[in-house]
């Protein structure tokens, strides 16, 4: 038996018991016998490393308070000329 959550608009959010893969798209409510819509959820996100859930964290976080840019980006690095023909043959980066 797997745990399906689900979320009514009046009473809010419920958790019900059903075999693997056959739960419905919508329930009663217990609470006022509406139909409960089933929500989706990532499942076991919390339980693994922290690099993944700090990942999650600052994706969700962006996308409602991206970072603001203070400054303008550094110059670029000089580029080294050289004037030994033998380096004419060498390949470019």
């Amino acid at each position: 038996m797997a745990l399906y959550a689900y979320r009514c608009v009046s009473c809010g959010d419920a958790s019900r018991n059903f075999p693997m893969a056959t739960a419905p798209d919508e329930v009663p409510c217990a609470g006022c016998t509406e139909p409960a819509r089933r929500v989706f959820g990532i499942a076991g996100m919390c339980r693994g490393p922290s690099s993944r859930r700090d990942l999650l964290d600052s994706t969700h976080r962006s996308a409602s308070e991206p970072r603001v840019v203070s400054a303008l980006p550094g110059a670029r690095r000089p580029v080294t000329v050289t004037s030994n023909p033998l380096h004419r043959k060498l390949p470019r980066p």
